[in-house]
């Protein structure tokens, strides 16, 4: 794998930028969605985070490489979407990026979009795309997910009293000094609960965060890697992490009442 040189493909007002692709099986889109990329935005870097897929998309992702601004990362086996973003994270940390995107193999993150988030990542810390801002939207998505993507982020929003609207989606940048903030080092989550996790730990850290509208497209190619497990993690998660949040609140409220500052106690 080549080693990205400083100062090549700086986007304006946000430095360098890569690109994360994790891939598993993703033979039919890998291309494409590379090539999309590479002409949407030419000031940007691809990394292309393969799980060892069985149908040779590393193979592919190899040949794509080709191009000095296309990297690979060959990953042992299948961990986890979590787990290849935080990877690819420390990957871009590594090489001298200023920010990091997030980005679906599947074309259901347009590219063409991709100047939307950097652009606002110009005046924030994090960019999250969105579905459910006004002029975001989905396309050909199945009634049943339409409903469990809007419905989970309704609870986001009233368990972790989190004004985003969309913390369940996954096309978002990152500004790296954030991601190092993170502690990224304690997060166990996967998939759909991986991303709430980190647009949490952004809010309560006090960092910039903005939503642009995006539209989410149905993959074509391939099978989605959406669970139902997935989503029961998401909900016990979110669920522990607002119960926690509201506790520790409660906590503080008391002590701020108590004997050590009202002096009333015996």
């Amino acid at each position: 794998m080549s080693t990205p040189d400083r100062g090549v493909n700086q986007y304006p007002g946000v430095g360098r930028v890569l690109v994360i692709i994790p891939t598993y099986n993703e033979a039919d889109n890998i291309r494409i969605i590379v090539d999309r990329v590479r002409k949407a935005t030419p000031a940007v870097d691809v990394l292309i985070a393969d799980d060892n897929s069985p149908d040779g998309t590393g193979a592919i992702a190899d040949e794509l490489a080709a191009d000095p601004a296309v990297h690979v990362m060959h990953r042992a086996g299948k961990q986890g979407l979590g787990a290849a973003y935080i990877a690819g994270f420390a990957w871009g940390a590594e090489h001298g990026y200023d920010a990091v995107v997030e980005m679906d193999a599947d074309g259901s993150h347009a590219p063409e979009e991709l100047p939307k988030l950097l652009d606002a990542l110009a005046d924030n810390d994090v960019v999250l795309g969105s579905r459910y801002v006004k002029g975001g939207k989905t396309v050909n998505w199945p009634f049943h997910r339409q409903a469990i993507s809007r419905t989970g982020n309704v609870y986001v929003r009233l368990a972790l009293g989190m004004p985003l609207r969309d913390a369940t989606g996954g096309y978002r940048a990152y500004r790296i000094p954030v991601l190092s903030k993170l502690e990224l080092d304690t997060i166990a989550s996967h998939g759909y609960c991986f991303q709430v996790d980190l647009a949490w730990r952004s809010h309560k850290d006090g960092f910039r965060v903005a939503e642009v509208p995006i539209t989410f497209t149905e993959r074509e190619r391939g099978q989605s890697k959406m669970s139902s497990s997935i989503v029961r993690e998401a909900l016990w998660k979110v669920t522990v992490w607002g119960t926690a949040a509201r506790w520790n609140a409660l906590k503080k409220a008391v002590a701020g009442n108590g004997p050590a500052k009202g002096g009333q106690g015996r």
